[in-house]
């Protein structure tokens, strides 16, 4: 069993929760994803790492109630336990495989909204450790719901907010944001863009449009998180792509993501998913190798 060691209430229907998972947490690197379930009855919900205490073997998620088992998870307190966290799955972020002489050459920014925000951290901290500099745009809809200001804070070279109702930083989105910094002469040569996909969409566009190689991450359409499942299809510089096996991590200007958004709407029904194992054929289902 997987204990619960801390719970915080980030923001409406946003939590933040330690567990004790020392296997995991000795081996866990920043872009790597986990799958915690409730109870042996419980789905499986794949989660972004927040954070990692390696010393104390514990991990930490953040995760928003958006349904049934979401909500079950909420429930839970400080002395309760997971059935089951597995992980680290998924490949992690290639800045971990870059040497860190060269990160300290780059220019790098993230880009953070909502929940994304929770595993932009786990990338910041990691270069921060390792003496690597890196700015951060995050976005919200109004200040209220924006989470983890002061830990961000700490492990950014320079934190920048954007909020659509101008309530706090910048008046607009992440792209009015970027746009705005690179007129104000800032430059950057590499960007990790992590949040809502129609967020992820129009930031990749707008790096593009800029020039900065961009790598998004696409955790958000995930369901097995082992391959076997097919939710998590994608189609990135025109080849088939699973998330889960193959990311979460992909170019960010080569993924199609109003392909990937239609996809998920039709997944979430029993004709849409009899209508993409129709339409996909032997392309459908992930990368295990099991499913047939």
């Amino acid at each position: 069993m997987f204990e619960i060691t801390r719970k915080e209430l980030l923001g409406p229907k946003v939590y933040l929760m330690d567990i004790k998972a020392p296997w995991v947490a000795q081996r866990a690197l920043p872009g790597q994803f986990l799958i915690v379930r409730n109870d042996a009855e419980g789905e499986r919900i794949p989660l972004t790492i927040c954070d990692d205490d390696k010393e104390n073997g514990k991990i930490t998620i953040v995760f928003q109630t958006v349904g049934a088992e979401t909500y079950r998870m909420a429930e839970k307190e400080v002395g309760d336990s997971f059935a089951d966290v597995v992980g680290p799955l998924g490949n992690p972020s290639d800045l971990v495989n870059v040497p860190i002489d060269e990160l300290k050459k780059k220019k790098i920014l993230f880009i953070a909204g909502g929940v994304g925000t929770a595993p932009v951290y786990h990338q910041l901290k990691w270069l921060s450790e390792h003496g690597v500099k890196a700015d951060c745009i995050q976005g919200a809809r109004t200040k209220d719901i924006l989470i983890l200001e002061k830990e961000m804070d700490a492990v950014t070279d320079n934190l920048y907010f954007a909020t659509d109702d101008g309530s706090y930083g910048i008046h607009g989105n992440v792209c009015v944001a970027l746009q705005q910094l690179y007129d104000e002469g800032k430059r950057y040569d590499h960007c990790v863009v992590i949040g809502p996909m129609i967020m992820m969409k129009f930031a990749c566009q707008l790096t593009k449009k800029l020039g900065i190689p961009t790598v998004a991450s696409m955790n958000t359409v995930m369901v097995d998180g082992t391959g076997m499942c097919g939710a998590c299809r994608l189609i990135v510089g025109g080849k088939v792509q699973f998330a889960c096996v193959d990311g979460p991590e992909f170019d960010g200007w080569q993924i199609d993501f109003d392909q990937a958004m239609q996809r998920a709407k039709l997944y979430k029904t029993a004709e849409g998913r009899l209508l993409l194992e129709e339409q996909e054929g032997d392309t459908h289902e992930g990368g295990c190798g099991l499913c047939k």
